[in-house]
């Protein structure tokens, strides 16, 4: 599997906290290992985000994705879960 990121997804990497960019790395890890691990808690969205997954970082941090083809995951955004799902 590869994972990709869109361009607001990047931009949205650089403003987080240090701390916070260890984790994603960490996470995106884990992810490519096992997408599925109960850590990340990927689960499918609804509402706007329908065909979009969300994965955890943090306790507030999550990451959403869509798969692009088989082998690849395009990740669309980062940020807290109160500023994505208002």
């Amino acid at each position: 599997m590869r994972i990709k990121f869109h361009i607001n997804c990047k931009k949205q990497y650089t403003k987080l906290r240090k701390n916070e960019q260890k984790r994603v790395k960490e996470r995106l890890a884990l992810f490519l290992a096992d997408e599925f691990n109960p850590i990340l808690n990927n689960h499918p969205l609804r509402g706007r985000y329908t065909g979009y997954r969300s994965v955890s970082i943090t306790g507030d941090l999550r990451a959403i994705y869509k798969f692009q083809r088989n082998d690849v995951r395009i990740f669309v955004t980062i940020d807290s879960h109160s500023n994505l799902y208002e």
